[in-house]
């Protein structure tokens, strides 16, 4: 009897974990929604390197050198009249000390027109620091427009599923050659691109 016993018990043992098995058994899961095939292989991802654009790119470098003339031209003014500036107030200063001034107020009248040339300055040199600042920022935006747009061109037939922006090796660190697609981007950007007359 013992041993009918252990074999009903084995019995209803196997059946409760066979039933288990099948309550327990995870549902299939729905299918995902399928992703364009990678091409050669690769993952549906590419990145382009925004160094290499604004090194390559004839926009960009155009840009840059622009801004650099315009900040060299400003930095010219400034120093120019600066220095102007500097030698009416050490003419003042030695007028002042040699008692040169006929009057109080003659000398006061002098003081305080260079005071408002010197109040000019710093107005002119905060001007045309915000105008440098804006003409970059409108050029950083414009350059942006141009990359977008040319980007969302090329993955028109959505060969990708995304495409990154690094920075001088800030965010991929390593990649496979075929995931870098820069110079792809530069050389269409360059041949669409048309100088503007001087």
């Amino acid at each position: 009897m013992n041993k009918i016993q252990i074999a009903i018990d084995s019995i209803l043992a196997i059946a409760v974990i066979a039933l288990f098995v099948l309550v327990l058994k995870p549902a299939a899961k729905p299918e995902a929604a399928a992703l364009p095939a990678p091409q050669e292989g690769n993952m549906p991802i590419a990145y382009i390197n925004l160094d290499s654009i604004l090194q390559g790119y004839t926009f960009a470098l155009e840009a840059q050198d622009k801004l650099m003339t315009r900040q060299e031209n400003a930095r010219l003014e400034l120093n120019q009249k600066a220095r102007t500036l500097q030698n009416e107030m050490a003419d003042f200063q030695r007028k002042l000390e040699n008692n040169a001034f006929l009057s109080r107020e003659r000398a006061e009248s002098e003081q305080q027109r260079i005071l408002k040339k010197q109040q000019d300055l710093e107005n002119r040199e905060a001007q045309l620091t915000q105008e440098i600042m804006q003409e970059n920022q409108e050029l950083q935006i414009q350059l942006a427009d141009t990359i977008l747009s040319y980007v969302k061109e090329l993955n028109a037939d959505g060969r990708y599923q995304m495409i990154f922006s690094n920075n001088a090796k800030d965010n991929i660190l390593l990649s496979a050659e075929g995931y870098d697609i820069t110079a792809e981007v530069v050389a269409a950007l360059n041949a669409r691109y048309t100088p503007k007359k001087k």
